[in-house]
């Protein structure tokens, strides 16, 4: 006959047992999550690349493909900048919005100015809105392809040569290029 010490002694073994499988489980979910976490930049890079979704645009320069322009249409075009903190340049677009026709290249300016007392490298970060567009919209030459090492006290204007592919969706009549400045400055020594 087994006395109620001995269930007591079962029941508490076979708890400590559930008790560390549960731990086992549960440090395993915890590894596997950080893994996750950690992987999942640079899959949700690859999958805006592959889809062209949140607005990333292609860091290298597309070439000009005269296959006509779309005269019927007309798209219009907003430039926005943005200075990340820390980082005291004056940074604007030279017009705020154009108008283009499908497939017609356009060029632009961006302005900047260095406010700061010493010397400052930006680098420009395009994103374009809505992110679908980002897949038709073809930068031929962009400041935001090099680093823009400026001085203390200088100016400088910046182009951007660009088309809107005539294979943009009819529904999109507006695109929004915005470009947010970063100091890079520390990275680049």
């Amino acid at each position: 006959m087994s006395t109620d010490d001995d269930k007591a002694n079962i029941n508490t073994s076979t708890g400590i047992s559930n008790n560390n499988k549960t731990v086992r489980k549960l440090l395993l979910v915890v590894v596997a999550m950080f893994g996750f976490g950690f992987a999942l930049v640079p899959l949700y890079d690859v999958f805006c690349d592959i889809t062209g979704l949140n607005g990333k645009t292609n860091d290298t320069a597309a070439t000009y493909e005269a296959d006509g322009i779309d005269k019927l249409r007309t798209v219009k075009v907003q430039f926005i900048t943005r200075n990340a903190k820390g980082i005291p340049w004056e940074f604007e677009p030279v017009i705020n919005e154009i108008s283009v026709h499908p497939g017609e290249m356009k060029l632009v300016s961006f302005y900047a100015k260095n406010n700061a007392s010493h010397d400052i490298i930006g680098q420009a970060v395009p994103s374009v809105s809505p992110g679908l567009a980002a897949n038709y919209f073809h930068k031929i030459e962009c400041f935001c392809f090099t680093q823009q090492p400026l001085a203390a006290g200088k100016e400088v204007e910046m182009s951007l040569q660009f088309y809107v592919d005539l294979e943009l969706p009819a529904d999109i009549n507006t695109l929004t290029l915005s470009y947010t400045l970063y100091d890079i400055t520390e990275k680049s020594s």
